[in-house]
């Protein structure tokens, strides 16, 4: 089963090309989306890894914190967007 993976705290230098080669350590790297600013176009230091569940894991332990170009990488599991907005409940009416 497929994993995504959050990568943050990414140097703004880095290529996807980079970050695939660094995850490929762990296992097999479906899929790297770094994410752009919509009005600049340049990075915003931090993407999406996609992996196989297992990879992703070892991937997860053996990345997080650890310094690339010069930064402490953030790893972790993804988690989707609607789901933090889920778990804090229903707005407050005025």
């Amino acid at each position: 089963m497929e994993k995504t993976i959050y990568v943050g705290n990414l140097p703004f230098s880095s290529s996807e090309a980079d970050i695939r080669d660094l995850f490929s350590r762990h296992g097999v790297v479906y899929s790297v989306k770094m994410i752009h600013d919509r009005e600049t176009g340049r990075p915003r230091g931090y993407g999406f890894v996609a992996m196989d569940e297992s990879a992703a894991q070892a991937a997860i332990q053996a990345l997080d914190g650890q310094i690339f170009g010069g930064r402490s990488l953030r790893v972790n599991e993804a988690r989707r967007k609607n789901s933090a907005l889920q778990a804090a409940g229903p707005l407050p009416s005025y």
